[in-house]
């Protein structure tokens, strides 16, 4: 029963959610599964590392989905993503922890970034958020 509120729940907040907080819950989503993986490989449980990098794959591979390409910055986040996609992968492979750890170091800077980015489109025009560039 609480398992299916919290499944409602988090479907309404999904469906409600600004564009910028859709990204921002994508980065946390990665931020959490990274964290994850680290911890599971540093504790030498190679399934649950498997399973959190993989899941980490998925969110950086939505993160390549939804870019809007006609963004100035769109090219330089593609291929950032391609690096991060490129490192969780040998970070698999490998179960080492260094990648994820880059990996994680840019995801929290940049969710920070769109953060601020999307205070200063809030405040610069009633309501207006900040789209994946």
């Amino acid at each position: 029963m609480i398992s299916a509120q919290r499944n409602k729940y988090l479907e309404t907040t999904i469906q409600t959610a600004s564009p910028a907080q859709l990204l921002i819950m994508l980065y946390d989503g990665a931020i959490r599964f990274c964290r994850a993986g680290i911890e599971a490989i540093r504790n030498n449980n190679v399934k649950d590392a498997n399973v959190n990098l993989i899941k980490a794959q998925d969110i950086v591979s939505e993160l390549i989905i939804t870019l809007d390409r006609s963004a100035p910055v769109s090219e330089s986040l593609l291929k950032l993503y391609e690096y991060f996609g490129h490192l969780l992968i040998q970070a698999n492979i490998k179960k080492s922890a260094e990648p994820v750890e880059e990996v994680l170091q840019y995801l929290l800077e940049l969710k920070e970034t769109w953060i601020q980015a999307n205070k200063l489109a809030a405040s610069g025009s009633a309501g207006a958020g900040v789209q994946h560039a």
